[in-house]
């Protein structure tokens, strides 16, 4: 059985939500963030070194990484749902956004964060942080004009590893000029598997 490590309030939450999809059974095992500096437990590092979370063990492998552990769960689990066909067009999309949300869409929300906690030493920073947050999150909106997902026609891994993106941009209030990713937001915290994630782990509260 795969095992979860989750954090709350974290993107372990899409791992969650993603075996629920598939209807996988696993086993949670919690952790919760210090309170004063929300940072994570020093059991983490337990199971992974860096000490952070998603970790899933699974046959023995433990396997790091949002995007990664969406690959492995899919193809060693997924019995052909979740992903394009590995022949088509569409899988090199599906892959893109898999990478794409950590590798580029995330470091500028992420020094939104950070910068933010610096004041007005972070002053001259927030110009190029803004313009970078702006394209990324056009770039987003934009792919989803017309469309209820990112790929195809039906909900992928692709959806549920980007959906963080949007958790944070949501959270940190970047979302009410961008009315296709806050719809498809919408669409995806609708789902059965998502509530469902969502009473297993616990307040979530990215999603508020």
């Amino acid at each position: 059985m795969i095992v979860v490590h989750h954090l709350n309030e974290s993107r372990s939450q899409r791992i969650l939500w993603l075996l629920e999809e598939l209807g996988l059974p696993y086993a949670l095992k919690a952790y919760t963030r210090d309170p004063k500096t929300h940072l994570a437990p020093p059991e983490l590092t337990a199971i992974h070194p860096l000490g952070k979370a998603p970790v899933i063990e699974d046959d023995g492998h433990v396997i790091s990484e949002s995007g990664a552990i969406i690959d492995y769960i899919i193809r060693r689990h997924g019995g052909g749902r979740l992903a394009p066909d590995p022949a088509t067009h569409d899988y090199n999309l599906y892959q893109q956004w898999l990478h794409y949300a950590e590798g580029s869409a995330m470091p500028a929300l992420l020094l939104k964060m950070y910068v933010g906690r610096l004041g007005e030493a972070g002053a001259p920073l927030w110009p190029r942080i803004g313009g970078e947050i702006v394209k990324h999150l056009t770039y987003v909106d934009e792919a989803l004009a017309g469309r209820a997902f990112l790929v195809g026609d039906h909900l992928t891994g692709a959806d549920v590893q980007m959906s963080f993106v949007a958790e944070v941009a949501k959270a940190q209030g970047k979302l009410p000029v961008y009315a296709n990713i806050a719809a498809w937001l919408d669409r995806l915290h609708a789902r059965p598997a998502w509530k469902a994630a969502l009473v297993k782990s616990g307040p979530y509260r990215l999603g508020e």
